[in-house]
């Protein structure tokens, strides 16, 4: 007996090694799958899981298992739902977020508790400045990286003259001032501004005030379903014809677009991505979209493959290890890889992505509508301040 105590402890050990070695590594995904927002969630969902069936659903030898809850667009909930993630689900790992004020929420839970955040959406400026903390990874980008360049760019090739528009919540001004900074910089002279309410059913109050301000060009802010109510009455209301749509990304997202009917045509977007790129890993991620959805994607499916990539990359050099969280988050902040919209990399500083900005234009085709590659505007860190 005493000389199979030995053999004992190597078995054990052994099975213990193994177990280690196959555990599942667990991750939250948090976004919204009800509400004005369910459709951003639903195409980060699939975006997300595209990339992890493309690489079997394991990294060094770890089964990944996703643990999937509603953000419902309600930053109190988002908060309730990543307690439970961490607390009882245990997972490694946070992934997602649409709204800007859930991720502020979630930004100190999740450095209490030393889980990382990648965060899916969520513009927000200040999550990655004066909100950040070293647990917060942001994928998607800051807004200043999209409206900054994108004023100056709508002043020197679109118009002198424009009204803006958003959503009428912290980020939606946001997204406003960034764009007037280097549009008034540029010459621009703001025409009106106006704020409309989340889940707004009727535009023609502030159509009505675009039309008597008679501007040449509109640059608005909205997403979801607010922005195809907002587009179908565009049209409905004739400014199609006379007012030129410049407009963030998100308004005229490929999800979106066959909506809204083909008096959106010719309107120009900014944003990090373009469906047809010339990207290798873009053709490989729009091919395996179609393949598996029987459709084309958007910009949301786009943040959730690199989601998913980013926390898959970071494990590769971790070999699936979660517990050493300096090892982690140092081999987080290290991404690098092709992404279907460029190279991916964070700032080191601010943990927020460095994107390049292009901007497209929306054009008819016998599909139906899609955005086209116009100009690559450059390679943006936000500036962290």
């Amino acid at each position: 007996m005493k000389r199979s105590l030995p053999f004992l402890s190597l078995g054990l050990l052994l099975t213990a090694t193994a177990q280690a070695q196959t555990s599942p590594v667990k991750i939250g995904v948090i976004m919204p799958f009800s509400g004005v927002y369910a459709q951003l969630g639903e195409e980060g969902m699939r975006g997300m899981t595209l990339y992890l069936d493309s690489i079997g659903n394991k990294v060094a030898g770890h089964p990944i298992q996703l643990i999937r809850e509603d953000e419902e667009a309600d930053p109190a909930v988002a908060l309730r739902k990543a307690n439970k993630l961490i607390n009882s689900d245990k997972v490694d790992i946070l992934a997602g977020v649409v709204l800007t004020p859930s991720a502020y929420a979630l930004a100190p839970v999740v450095a209490e508790a030393k889980t990382p955040l990648v965060v899916f959406n969520a513009l927000g400026n200040a999550l990655t400045r004066d909100r950040k903390n070293p647990y917060v990874f942001r994928a998607s980008g800051s807004g200043w990286q999209f409206s900054h360049p994108f004023g100056k760019y709508v002043a020197d090739k679109v118009s002198k003259n424009t009204f803006v528009l958003a959503a009428d919540y912290a980020f939606g001004k946001e997204s406003v001032a960034d764009f007037k900074d280097s549009y008034a910089a540029a010459g621009g002279k703001i025409a009106g501004e106006v704020y409309t309410p989340l889940g707004s059913t009727d535009f023609s109050p502030y159509l009505a005030r675009i039309a008597a301000a008679r501007p040449e060009a509109v640059y608005a802010f909205l997403s979801g379903s607010d922005a195809v109510l907002f587009m179908k009455q565009w049209t409905q209301f004739g400014l199609n014809k006379s007012v030129k749509l410049a407009v963030s990304g998100e308004m005229v997202d490929e999800k979106l677009l066959n909506s809204v009917g083909d008096g959106i045509a010719g309107a120009i977007s900014v944003g990090p991505w373009v469906q047809d790129l010339p990207v290798a890993q873009n053709k490989i991620f729009v091919d395996a979209y179609k393949k598996k959805y029987n459709d084309v994607p958007g910009v949301y499916a786009l943040r959730g493959w690199d989601t998913a990539r980013v926390i898959v990359e970071a494990l590769k050099k971790t070999r699936g290890n979660t517990a050493d969280k300096a090892a982690l988050l140092a081999a987080l902040r290290d991404v690098n890889f092709q992404s279907p919209r460029g190279t991916f990399r964070f700032d080191p500083v601010t943990q927020n992505v460095v994107n390049p900005i292009y901007v497209r234009q929306v054009v008819k085709t016998p599909q139906g509508l899609v955005n086209k590659f116009v100009t690559n505007l450059g390679s943006f860190a936000d500036p962290g301040k």
